[in-house]
């Protein structure tokens, strides 16, 4: 079987496909995978690097605005859709899966045309315009969060990756403390904004850190490509890094997480038991808010508006927080319950039933 998984731009589109990739190899060693991005996204460096093909389309971005960059539109999916029908035809999958974005609109559109089974994976509680075309006229119809207002969707969880998904906190924290050089028994502040960072969530921690180190607590700030963190050296400590390969380690070096609500983080905090403060990114359609809200009624976490996080408040918040080992562990029990784990299963399963059945006729 071939299956073909289009998705890309930001780690929110590129882990669940790379997730799915790596549960569909370990039903079938001998399944064959090409993956279709753009030259603009994550994709180019994680996918390569994953050890799968990756194709590349030009990008279709959808402007909120009328205006040129409206008008060029048409003409641009046009040549998209062109492009991505040469690779479909090049490489003759049995299945095409998509998971949002500029890229998967294009491989949607040129997959019909070739009557091609399609899947479709939704990270989000709100879906986006491409999902919200796709599932019109996709075989299966797979969402992370139920009541997620796509038609026949069916409720999978978001998937991520296994060694996340099989991670045991407290069993690796000592390895993982001691991986970024953090000291083995103070509580510990994981900060990230996603795989394009968070300019707010930078400054107002950052403009913390010597609040945060008077009150004992230690920082592993994963600032994203942009960077922008200047923090003195000094004890407890404060470590900078611009991207992390090993989340694992960063949430099992953790006992609290700042961080956006984008499908992915709140996915992977809830599902290895990391209190969260989710602070929803203020643009798009809303959904990283109702991303967020299932954990956050549960107890998992704390939800946050943007512009209510300052250093005055990261200061104020966060030490109360991390010196209370119960309430700790009782989020981190709360928000443990809610996630399934087994996602890139049930969507691997869903994704070869469709493939089977176009391989068989």
């Amino acid at each position: 079987m071939h299956v073909l998984l289009a998705g890309g731009g930001t780690a929110g589109h590129t882990s669940p496909l790379l997730a799915t990739a790596d549960a569909l190899l370990r039903r079938d060693p001998e399944v064959q995978i090409t993956c279709v991005g753009t030259a603009r996204g994550l994709e180019t460096r994680v996918v390569p690097a994953a050890g799968h093909r990756l194709e590349l389309i030009p990008p279709v971005p959808l402007p909120r605005r009328p205006g040129v960059e409206l008008l060029r539109t048409p003409a641009r999916l046009r040549r998209a859709v062109k492009e991505a029908g040469a690779v479909i035809d090049r490489v003759a999958p049995d299945v095409v899966v998509g998971y949002g974005g500029y890229v998967s609109i294009p491989v949607y559109l040129a997959a019909r045309r070739r009557r091609l089974p399609i899947v479709i994976h939704e990270q989000n509680a709100v879906p986006g315009l491409a999902n919200r075309v796709g599932a019109r006229f996709a075989r299966s119809v797979a969402v992370s969060f139920p009541g997620t207002p796509l038609p026949h969707a069916q409720f999978v969880g978001l998937p991520i990756r296994r060694m996340i998904s099989t991670l045991d906190r407290p069993a690796v924290r000592p390895d993982a403390r001691r991986h970024f050089g953090l000291d083995p028994d103070l509580p510990t502040l994981l900060v990230t904004g996603g795989s394009q960072g968070a300019r707010r969530l930078n400054q107002a921690v950052a403009g913390a850190a010597a609040a945060l180190r008077a009150a004992g607590v230690q920082v592993l700030h994963v600032t994203g490509p942009q960077g922008g963190v200047e923090v003195p050296p000094g004890t407890p400590p404060y470590v900078v890094v611009d991207f992390e390969e090993r989340m694992d380690l960063a949430y099992a070096a953790a006992d609290l997480v700042i961080c956006r609500a984008g499908a992915s983080s709140v996915t992977e905090a809830a599902a290895v038991g990391l209190p969260a403060i989710f602070v929803p990114l203020p643009i798009g359609n809303g959904e990283q808010e109702h991303n967020a809200r299932p954990v956050v009624e549960a107890g998992g976490a704390r939800l946050v508006d943007d512009a209510e996080v300052t250093a005055d408040f990261v200061a104020a918040a966060v030490p109360p927080l991390l010196a209370d080992p119960d309430r700790l562990r009782a989020m981190g029990e709360a928000a443990a319950g809610l996630i399934r784990r087994d996602a890139d299963d049930q969507l691997a399963d869903l994704v070869v039933r469709a493939g089977s059945r176009e391989a068989a006729r």
